[in-house]
C-alpha cells in the first residue's frame, strides 16, 4: 500500500493525547484483511495517528488485532472519507478492503443510502454501492501496466508483470501457490531495486479449477490472506498474458472471493467482495 503524508495530529502540535479507555470501535473484515474501524466524524479520534497507537491496536495478542486502522470523517465535497492506516503506522493511498467496508459501514451508519455513493480516498473519489448486500466499489484504474519485467524469476515462477491501481503490484505467476514461501521471497521483491517505492507482491497460480493469490503487503510487512487492489492488479496481468477473461472471481487466502472485473469500457475497474461487521465494543484497557 503506497504511503502518503499523514494530516497533522495533536503530536505535532505537543497537545497531550487523550486515553484509549471508553472509545467505541467497530472490528470488520473483507475477505480475511481486518480492520478496527472508528467513526471520525466529529475528529474526535484524530490522536490515534502515530505508530505507536496504531501498533498498539492492532497487536493481535496484546489489542484488538488488524492489518491496520481506519477513520470515517465527514467530506466537504463527498459523501465521506476514509483514511486508512496501515499497522505500521503509515497512511495508505488507496486500500480496496479498506474501501469495501467503508462502503459497508457507511451504510451501516445511516451516512449514505446501498445505492450509489462517492467517499474521498487519499488516492481519490471512489464510487460504492451494495448489491444485493455486498459492498461493490468503483476502482482507481489500472495504469503503468508492464506484463513483462527485468525481475529474474526463481524456480516454480513463471513470468512477473507489474501493474499500479492506486498503489504499485507485482505479480508473480508461479507453478504451486501453495508451495510458496511468501514470506521470504515476497519481502525480497517488495523492497526489489527496480522499484523505487517498493511494491505489494501477488503470486498467483491454480488451484484445481480456479485461480488464487496470496499477497505480501508492504506497510503490513508480512502476508494478509486478501488484497483489494492486487486482486485487480492480477485480474489484469492475467487478462494480459492471455490466461483469464477480465472478469474473475479470485480465490484469497481465507478462501473468500474476491470479484474483479477490468473490461467495462471507459469505467473504472470494479471491485466487489465481503465487508462485514464483525463485532462493536468498547476499549476497557489498552496502554499506549
Amino acid at each position: 500500500m503506497m504511503r502518503a503524508p499523514s494530516p497533522p495530529s495533536i503530536f505535532e502540535s505537543g497537545g497531550a493525547p487523550a486515553p484509549l479507555t471508553g472509545r467505541s470501535f467497530f472490528k470488520m473484515t473483507g475477505s480475511g484483511n481486518d480492520f478496527v474501524f472508528f467513526d471520525n466524524r466529529a475528529r474526535q479520534h484524530e490522536d490515534l495517528i502515530s505508530a505507536a497507537r496504531i501498533g498498539a491496536l492492532c497487536d493481535r495478542r496484546r489489542g484488538v488485532g488488524a492489518d491496520g486502522i481506519v477513520l470515517i470523517d465527514t467530506d466537504d465535497e463527498f459523501d465521506f472519507g476514509m483514511r486508512y492506516y496501515n499497522r505500521d503506522g503509515s497512511l495508505a493511498e488507496m486500500c480496496g478492503n479498506a474501501a469495501l467496508c467503508s462502503a459497508r459501514l457507511a451504510t451501516h451508519l445511516d451516512i449514505v443510502p446501498a445505492t450509489d455513493f462517492t467517499f474521498r480516498t487519499p488516492s481519490g473519489p471512489v464510487t460504492g454501492r451494495l448489491v444485493d448486500g455486498t459492498p461493490e466499489i468503483d476502482m482507481t484504474a489500472v495504469t503503468e501496466s508492464r506484463p513483462a519485467t527485468d525481475i529474474a524469476l526463481e524456480p516454480g515462477e513463471r513470468r512477473v508483470g507489474y501493474a499500479r491501481v492506486g498503489v504499485p503490484h507485482l505479480v508473480v505467476l508461479v507453478d504451486d501457490l501453495e508451495g510458496v514461501d511468501v514470506e521470504t521471497r515476497g519481502r525480497l521483491l517488495r523492497h526489489h531495486r527496480s522499484l523505487p517505492n517498493g511494491a505489494n507482491v501477488n503470486f498467483v497460480g491454480r488451484t484445481s479449477d480456479r485461480w488464487a493469490m496470496r499477497t505480501y503487503e508492504r506497510g503490513v510487512e508480512a502476508e494478509t490472506l486478501a488484497c483489494g487492489t492486487g486482486t485487480v492488479a492480477t485480474v489484469a496481468m492475467l487478462n494480459a498474458w492471455g490466461l483469464a477473461r477480465s472478469g474473475l472471481a479470485m480465490q484469497t487466502r481465507c478462501g473468500v472471493d474476491l470479484y474483479a472485473d477490468i473490461s467495462r469500457e471507459g469505467r473504472a475497474p470494479v471491485l466487489r467482495g465481503e465487508g462485514r461487521i464483525v463485532a462493536s465494543g468498547t476499549i476497557v484497557d489498552l496502554p499506549a
